[in-house]
Order: structure tokens, then sequence, then C-alpha cells
């Protein structure tokens, strides 16, 4: 059998989790919407994310230089509270579920994430920043359910958790013909506010 021949690539992002109980209490206000519509391309709860910045596609080399910065920038910043809230679509086909609580900050921290990867060097598209997780895609023949699970959820209204560590991910898209995986390549917790030394 033959070695399976590793990357020069990977598509890498830098993103914010909610924990579990807060994904697990969406989830379960999502349990009648995963029956009614088995035929949405439902992401793995395991995998939602807030995106604060895609890199795109990077050479593996490249990767690396990116821990130290942001290992001490999250350092140097608090827990955001964010939360949960409703739901809407892109362009009828991307469900997703919004997300409030302390945007500014969410909004300050995106800056500061990106400002660090064009300092290493890093180019990427810089697409303005709307808050939200993603949940789920429809087939393109199926132009209704997305905008009808929206509807339903939009009452929503999830607890308030702060997210505690940022994340370094990659993931898999392209790499098969299967769903698409993320993986933490890092992740970091955030400290108490104050600027690391050193």
């Amino acid at each position: 059998m033959n070695d399976p021949i590793q990357a020069a690539t990977v598509r890498v992002f830098i993103a914010l989790a909610p924990p579990d109980d807060a994904k697990d209490e969406l989830a379960r206000a999502l349990r009648s919407a995963y029956e009614t519509y088995p035929g949405l391309r439902w992401n793995r709860i395991e995998d939602w994310h807030i995106t604060l910045a895609f890199l795109g596609e990077l050479p593996v080399s490249s990767v690396p230089g990116l821990r130290r910065p942001l290992g001490e920038l999250a350092a140097g910043r608090p827990p955001l509270q964010l939360s949960l809230r409703g739901a809407g679509h892109f362009d009828e086909r991307v469900l997703w579920s919004g997300i409030e609580g302390d945007l500014d900050g969410l909004h300050g921290l995106t800056a500061e994430v990106r400002a660090a990867v064009r300092e290493c060097g890093i180019a990427f598209e810089e697409r303005p920043l709307r808050p939200h997780l993603t949940l789920a895609r429809a087939r393109r023949d199926d132009p209704s359910s997305v905008m009808r699970v929206a509807a339903g959820l939009a009452a929503f209204a999830g607890r308030t958790w702060p997210a505690e560590r940022l994340h370094l991910v990659g993931s898999n898209i392209g790499r098969g013909p299967g769903p698409i995986h993320y993986r933490d390549i890092a992740s970091w917790e955030f400290g108490d506010g104050r600027p690391v030394s050193g």
C-alpha cells in the first residue's frame, strides 16, 4: 500500500467556536428541521464556527508562522460574550444563525486578527465581517427549504457564552468526494486583556 501524499497546501481560516452546550441548545431547536429537511447538506455540529478571517489555500510551510502572533493576540484579549440569535439565509441556499453580544469587540478582534495575518506576509481576500454560524446548504434544485427553516428559527434566542479560544483551522475542502471536515491546526485561550510581555 502506498503512503498517502502530503498536500503542499491547506485551506485555512481563523475562527471562534461556540461551546458545546450553546451548540447543543441550537441543535435542539433544529431537531424538527433535521427531520423535515433531510435533503439539506447540514454542517456537522462539531464544525460550527464564526469565521473571522478566511485565508484560503496556503502553502503548508507558511502556516507555522501564524502561531506566535495569533497566540500573543489571544493572550492579550479577554473572552468575548456572545450568543446565537435567530436565523437567516444567503442567496436562498445557505442557512445561518445570527450572532449577538459584544459585536464591537468581535469586529475589533477581527481587525486585529487580519492585521496579524498581513504582518506575516499572507495575502487574503478581506471580506466584510458578517458574524454568523453556517448551519446548512441547499442543493441547487431546492430553492425554498433554507428559507422555511430560517423562518422557523427566527425567534431562537440562545444563552450568552464566552468565546474562550481563538482557532486556526484547516479544512479538507476539495480533497475528495466526502463532506467538508475541519480540524484545529492550533488554538489559544484568550487572556485577561492585559498586553503580553516578552
